[in-house]
């Protein structure tokens, strides 16, 4: 069988990518023509200076009275992805009604709150359905741009938080996050530790660093497990399942890879998926070409071999429960590959807060490895490539 080029040109932009480069610092930052890189990077930082808006927007002043309904707006960008999370994060005994949507409901008023986040400053459906909220007599907390239509329907009139790191819109979720988690905790609905939030995504991201090789990069590494593969990304417990619809996106948006990400109960009533996935991710076929494991159609078309991703996060609700659910799925399927965050992280599941920093210290993992496997396969950077700030790479002599 003809082996995939694993070059780095155009014409070399397959499943594969170059495996050499991962372990290659120099010629990583090289081809990381925007950025990216160091943008991920920033994660932490993203949640202190999120942290410190607030403080100076004056977050607290939604104390009082729990709401009627939490309202958390899923605009495209991070919010999508923050919406779940937070929601997951919160579990089954939450004392307020918690309604993820789109847009803002027509019901909104007076006793609600209502939670956005956007890095599209002219978002006119968002800017009107903010204006609706405000007039309403709702409380409003957005994470947007200082200019534009957007921040003109809260300006005076809701809790602005305006970002201060500037980083592309797919690496935004701790920004998002942290803006709902500030206000679970003003609520009193949820208390985290944004400062060790931070410092545990800081410690993720040092883990990550470019110069790291796969060894002991954990992204790296996870990286060069999905690389040619369709990752199944199944979440063993509600939290895990949140952060998988995160992971499947920057798949997505960094590698161009397709991802099916849901929880392992739903994902174990597909017989067909289900059957493919025990067959696929043995420990041997690490070494071996994806390609040759694939499976094709009537036609003889290829598809990549499937890699089955069993996520788990530390809940503090039902902790016993979703232990077992995890063990019975990594018994369905041995050959799958287990991701959780630092066993340190793993150890507190008593611990309200762990299951908050171990989602946001794997969605950032992800996150890396999106992008290694995006510059990597040669989609990212490089000669003409348009940054996400819109400036050109540098380009291809004549």
């Amino acid at each position: 069988m003809t082996q995939p080029d694993r070059g780095l040109s155009h014409a070399g932009r397959d499943a594969s990518g170059d495996d050499d480069l991962l372990d290659d610092p120099g010629r990583l930052e090289a081809t990381d023509t925007g950025g990216l890189l160091r943008a991920a990077a920033t994660a932490g930082a993203q949640v202190r200076s999120t942290t410190a808006a607030a403080a100076e927007a004056d977050l607290a002043q939604l104390r009082g009275d729990r709401p009627r309904a939490l309202v958390l707006l899923t605009r495209p960008g991070a919010a999508p992805a923050a919406a779940p999370l937070l929601l997951a994060l919160l579990g089954p005994s939450c004392p307020v009604p918690v309604v993820t949507t789109r847009s803002v409901p027509m019901w909104v008023g007076a006793l609600d709150v209502v939670l956005a986040s956007t890095t599209d400053p002219g978002d006119r459906e968002l800017a009107e359905g903010i204006d609706r909220a405000v007039r309403r007599g709702a409380q409003v907390v957005l994470t947007a741009p200082a200019d534009g239509p957007v921040a003109a329907a809260a300006a005076g009139r809701a809790v602005l938080l305006v970002p201060r790191i500037e980083v592309p819109p797919t690496l935004t979720l701790p920004r998002a996050l942290t803006a709902g988690l500030l206000v679970l905790d003003t609520l009193k609905l949820l208390e985290t530790d944004t400062e060790a939030l931070a410092g545990e995504l800081d410690r993720e991201a040092e883990r990550n660093y470019v110069a790291h090789e796969s060894l002991v990069n954990p992204a790296k590494a996870l990286a060069l497990r999905l690389q040619g593969r369709t990752p199944l990304l199944w979440g063993t417990d509600p939290v895990a399942t949140a952060v998988a619809g995160h992971c499947a996106g920057a798949l997505a948006a960094h590698a161009g890879v397709v991802a099916h990400a849901a929880g392992f109960p739903e994902a174990a009533a597909l017989p067909v998926l289900r059957q493919e996935a025990s067959r696929a991710g043995s420990e041997a076929d690490l070494f071996d070409d994806p390609f040759e494991e694939s499976f094709g159609d009537q036609s003889g078309h290829r598809m990549p071999a499937m890699r089955p991703v069993l996520l788990g996060v530390p809940t503090p609700y039902a902790a016993a429960r979703y232990q077992a659910e995890r063990a019975a799925a990594l018994e369905a399927l041995p050959g799958a590959d287990p991701v959780t965050a630092d066993e340190e992280l793993m150890a507190h599941h008593d611990d309200p807060g762990a299951a908050t920093f171990a989602a946001a210290v794997l969605a950032l993992r992800f996150d890396f490895a999106a992008l290694y496997l995006g510059l990597g396969r040669g989609l990212l950077g490089g000669p003409g490539w348009v940054s996400w700030t819109g400036a050109l790479g540098p380009q291809l002599n004549d």
